[in-house]
């Protein structure tokens, strides 16, 4: 059941373990900021997903299933608190590396 649940969350850990290096001999994954704009994107458009279907059960539509909005609803949520533990964990290691003294 949490399978079901996590597999609409974006994988960000997945996203930082993936890159190969290229010919040179670089790393050719994307940058922190590139995963994080995709991150944040990921988390939006479940939002919008989860926003649409609420309005419809709000509006009366009798074709859209209730269990199904509920968990939209709380894929989005998850997503997005997850989104914002990983902020707050980089703004925190930031935060400790100004505070280094070199």
């Amino acid at each position: 059941m949490i399978n079901g649940i996590v597999s609409g969350i974006p994988p960000i850990a997945t996203e930082f373990s993936t890159g190969a290096t290229g010919a040179n001999g670089q790393n050719s994954s994307a940058s922190f900021a590139d995963v994080f704009q995709s991150a944040v994107s990921d988390v939006d458009s479940l939002q919008n997903s989860a926003d649409q279907q609420l309005a419809k059960v709000l509006q009366g539509a009798g074709n859209v299933d209730l269990g199904k909005t509920m968990v939209s609803v709380e894929k989005a949520d998850m997503a997005f608190q997850l989104m914002m533990q990983v902020r707050n964990k980089v703004v925190s290691a930031y935060q400790d590396m100004e505070k280094m003294q070199f």
